[in-house]
């Protein structure tokens, strides 16, 4: 009698370990999601060349060097 109770007993707390360990690693899918996202999106955004601002002027086609502020 003794025996069984133990038994029940401790697959209801290899159950419970089990049940929190499982809760945990759901907790951090979507953590994981939104980081992969941002990933994502920094991966995209380093592949694709940046283009020019409107205020900058592009190199000269002579080959000369720009003039240096004093």
């Amino acid at each position: 009698m003794d025996g069984a109770v133990l038994l029940i007993l401790a697959i209801a707390g290899v159950a419970a370990i089990f049940l929190f360990s499982v809760k945990g690693l759901l907790d951090q899918v979507p953590d994981v999601i939104d980081s992969a996202g941002r990933a994502r999106d920094a991966w995209r955004r380093f592949k694709v060349p940046e283009k020019p601002q409107p205020d900058e002027q592009p190199p000269s086609a002579d080959g000369e060097d720009p003039p240096v502020a004093a």
